[in-house]
């Protein structure tokens, strides 16, 4: 069965982006078609300064909105990254296998990186390394597909040199992944700045429309998008990206097509009141489920728990079996009759 592995990155309230562009997909489809993961990446909000009790409360908040856009822990393995140790365990040997010339090029990295420095902030070395670290996170579990969106397609690709790489040195150890993407709204932008992506790590800002924003908020946001100045409607990304943006949304919500939906329409106000009452109707389920959720907390932390558990089961053949094909010794657990042997370090010699 074809097995999946995505994963959420708990840096800022999630968005319609983050919906439309992915979660939406994972629970109506990709959940009950292979053997399913979804992951919050908490190990990847560490890479940037951050406040440790922000990251906690948007790790849960994140869990919690996985289950309430449809993920069902009956189906698929939802749990949170740090729980699993494996990560960390392969992410170093996977260090061990690529390059720094390689992490120099993620283009992430020099986008975060140079903001930073004009910040007057110094970089992380665990911003520089954390596409190794994504790189774990799939390759421990045998993924044979990584849902993403445009924005992080390199970082498969990096996941997949390293696998052939190490595979080819090594002896064949990790499956080796393919990006896949939706067809519509892969990259919902920014309803104010419709050449940014509409991104989470962004707190502020009316062109953002978060997952548990209120109805009045969603629609005021939506109807001050902007546009241009053209007459005509029409679906152009790349001369005309605010009208684009729109009518992608209301595409990936009505199940239509951006290009014939632009001919149904004469004014970008009733385009953007459409798009609006769309996408209310789109959340509502969601807002409406995530309150349920958080109202028993206990649920939540049992499925963690249990996902955590089915997740390290998975991971840990996998991983084990890297550090044995890089020249790692395995553990010593056995009592070999001269002395107590520990899983991390070596005999312990008896007295007497």
């Amino acid at each position: 069965m074809t097995r999946i592995f995505s994963g959420i990155k708990p840096t800022g309230h999630l968005t319609l982006g983050n919906y439309l562009g992915a979660m939406r997909r994972w629970a109506a489809e990709d959940q009950h078609r292979a053997d399913a993961l979804f992951c919050v990446v908490d190990l990847h909000a560490l890479t940037v300064d951050h406040d440790p009790a922000r990251v906690r409360r948007l790790s849960r908040q994140a869990a919690s909105l996985l289950l309430a856009t449809g993920l069902d822990p009956e189906v698929c393995t939802v749990f949170v990254q740090s729980h699993v140790d494996e990560h960390a365990r392969l992410s170093y040997v996977l260090e061990c296998v690529a390059t720094d010339g390689e992490m120099r090029r993620m283009i992430q990295y020099r986008e975060k990186a140079a903001r930073e420095r004009e910040r007057g902030g110094s970089v992380r070395l665990s911003l520089l390394t954390y596409p190794v670290l994504m790189a774990a996170d799939i390759l421990a579990y045998a993924a044979d597909e990584v849902p993403v969106g445009d924005d992080q397609a390199q970082h498969v690709e990096l996941t997949r040199d390293l696998a052939v790489r190490f595979n080819q040195r090594y002896g064949h150890t990790f499956t080796v992944p393919r990006a896949t993407r939706p067809a519509v709204a892969a990259r919902v932008m920014n309803l104010q700045d419709p050449a940014s992506k509409m991104g989470k790590s962004d707190d502020v800002g009316p062109g953002i429309v978060y997952l548990l924003d209120e109805p009045d908020v969603v629609r005021r946001k939506v109807m001050r998008a902007v546009t241009d100045s053209g007459r005509d409607i029409v679906h152009d990304p790349q001369a005309r990206p605010g009208p684009a943006n729109l009518l992608e949304i209301l595409a990936a919500c009505t199940g239509g097509d951006p290009v014939r939906l632009a001919g149904g329409y004469t004014s970008y106000g009733a385009l953007k009141k459409d798009t609006a009452e769309v996408v209310i109707e789109a959340l509502r389920p969601v807002r409406e489920r995530h309150r349920e959720l958080c109202a028993d907390p206990g649920r939540v932390d049992e499925v963690l728990r249990r996902g955590a558990e089915r997740a390290r089961a998975m991971a840990r053949p996998t991983v084990d079996a890297a550090y044995r094909a890089i020249g790692l010794l395995p553990p010593l657990t056995d009592d070999d009759g001269g002395g107590a042997r520990t899983a991390s370090g070596p005999a312990v010699v008896r007295a007497g």
